[in-house]
């Protein structure tokens, strides 16, 4: 009887471990996409083939992949890994930030910085105040500052009698992203920022005195809501296809973050504010086909802890631009380059991807990311997405991407 109990169990145990071998078995081929027959010697079988050894390397025992190709000039899928699985995507966000704003805003859309004035000049004095509004323009440099004030003396004024209002009501008073860690290097989100630095207040009264205005100190610089009988004197203003170069290119998150909060301005509440942002994006979400509850939007720079898409959402998003000739004209020539520019200069240089793939790059702690277009040697433009989430270097990731690339290209 012993015996018999023995080998029952020993039964039992076989067809346990049988059992977990077939569930493995099964995790690996849901990595893997099916070939059809009759495209078995094709240029897309052969790299379906390519893609399927590399999606099942030992890297992805211990970590995560979603991974979505689709073939922009045959319109179909080509290549899916858990393509509708939440994930983070770093600075691929960025993408998502990019096409919402020339859908909705327009590449011409200016970011604006206000100059207003109240009262009259009477003798070359200002009887009145001077009110900067900020609009949280990425691009306001120094010297474009010290032109607004060098106007008021070409104006004829020389004195102001009044105070100097700093209106920052363009957005709420959050300095901090939902979900940015406590140690991220990151420029703070106020609306009046001079080349990303919080120095437009200490450096006015030299402005002034420079051009030889006479009356404004530390003092009489206020922060406060422009008067409601101002008047606009001059305004300095860039528009996103301008902003888009280094937000794209050099992944600047500020850049990003700024584009992000001009989306709120759709809406007639003011100040600007991240649910408002939101909800604009989740409007072009739905106009794609996709469901906005799936995903969670916490910022437009991809460094919140908080913010999951999908490839399937970020693939959605590059096959609207790609479609849409206005928004294409801006998003293409904006993306790094592989082996030529931006974030992607270093990578690939020597290989077929070189030059065939425009992508954004995404890298934070854990993740690695590369979402955009890739040229196949049949001329098809490919729309594709990779996120490498759970990886302990950063290197691991990029290594991974530029080799499926590769496959994209040869």
């Amino acid at each position: 009887m012993p015996r018999i109990i023995h080998l029952l169990y020993f039964f039992i145990l076989t067809c346990a471990n049988v059992h977990a071998a077939d569930t493995l078995s099964g995790q690996l081929r849901r990595n893997t996409n099916t070939v059809p027959p009759d495209e078995a010697t094709t240029w897309t079988g052969r790299m379906q083939r390519q893609l399927d050894s590399l999606v099942n390397l030992p890297l992805f025992e211990t970590t995560q992949l979603g991974l979505y190709v689709y073939d922009l000039t045959d319109g179909r899928d080509l290549f899916s890994v858990n393509s509708r699985h939440r994930m983070r995507p770093a600075s691929s966000q960025k993408v998502v930030t990019a096409v919402s704003a020339l859908h909705l805003l327009g590449g011409d859309y200016s970011y604006k910085t206000r100059m207003l004035l109240t009262g009259e000049v009477r003798d070359s004095v200002l009887w009145g105040d001077i009110c900067f509004v900020g609009g949280m323009d990425p691009l306001l440099s120094r010297g474009e500052v010290f032109r607004m004030v060098q106007s008021l003396g070409e104006a004829g004024i020389d004195s102001i009698a009044g105070v100097v209002y700093i209106d920052n009501s363009f957005k709420d008073s959050d300095d901090w992203g939902w979900g940015w860690c406590w140690d991220d290097d990151m420029t703070p989100l106020r609306s009046l920022l001079v080349e990303k630095k919080d120095c437009f207040v200490s450096e006015l009264p030299d402005d002034f005195c420079r051009v030889g205005i006479r009356g404004v100190t530390a003092e009489r610089i206020l922060q406060s809501e422009c008067p409601a009988d101002a008047r606009l004197f001059c305004e300095v203003t860039h528009t996103i296809n301008e902003a888009l170069q280094r937000m794209m290119k050099r992944s600047d998150n500020y850049y990003a973050e700024s584009m992000f909060y001009q989306l709120a301005t759709l809406s007639d509440r003011k100040p600007a504010t991240r649910k408002e942002s939101v909800a604009q994006i989740n409007r072009l979400i739905c106009a794609i086909g996709l469901n906005p509850d799936d995903y969670q939007i916490a910022d437009g720079s991809g460094v919140s802890l908080y913010t999951y898409v999908s490839p399937e959402l970020l693939v959605g998003m590059l096959r609207h631009a790609w479609q849409d000739e206005r928004i294409r004209q801006s998003l293409y020539p904006s993306l790094p380059v592989a082996g030529v520019d931006g974030t992607l200069e270093k990578r690939m240089r020597r290989t077929a991807a070189r030059g065939n793939v425009h992508a954004k790059t995404g890298t934070v702690t854990g993740i690695s990311s590369l979402t955009g277009y890739a040229t196949s040697p049949e001329g098809h433009v490919l729309a594709f997405c990779i996120i490498n989430q759970g990886i302990p270097k950063g290197s691991l990731g990029r290594d991974w991407q530029d080799k499926v690339c590769e496959v994209f290209c040869k």
